[in-house]
């Protein structure tokens, strides 16, 4: 079954930042649309930003913009979520997901491969 891998998760403070990354050796992402997600306890999953495979287009959640960001590097094979001013809130598992889809969102259903989550803990 082909997945993601997600590195860069751990603990922060509030205000502190972390950087995720997201990377498969099994496929190619460039063909592919990706989008970060998260899950907190006792929450729905809900989609965070997404990145069309040409990196032009980007979709960000209301919540986290201007705090959250994401780039893709093609060569290296890899996606990234930069998170700052973090808040207690943003406490999660953080998914990356890929999608061979036509446009950027930030809902489940289109991705087809899931990395197995990361968790990033805001607390002091």
């Amino acid at each position: 079954q082909l997945r993601l891998v997600e590195s860069g998760g751990g603990l922060a403070q509030p205000g502190g930042s972390l950087r995720l990354s997201c990377t498969t050796s099994q496929f190619t992402l460039d063909d592919y649309v990706i989008a970060w997600f998260r899950q907190a306890p006792g929450k729905d999953r809900e989609g965070v930003l997404c990145i069309s495979s040409n990196g032009e287009t980007t979709n960000t959640r209301h919540s986290v913009r201007g705090r959250f960001t994401i780039a893709r590097d093609n060569a290296k094979n890899m996606v990234f979520l930069q998170m700052n001013n973090l808040k207690p809130e943003d406490t999660a598992v953080y998914f990356c997901a890929a999608a061979k889809y036509p446009t950027c969102p930030i809902v489940a259903d289109p991705y087809d491969y899931w990395g197995q989550g990361i968790q990033v803990t805001v607390s002091s």
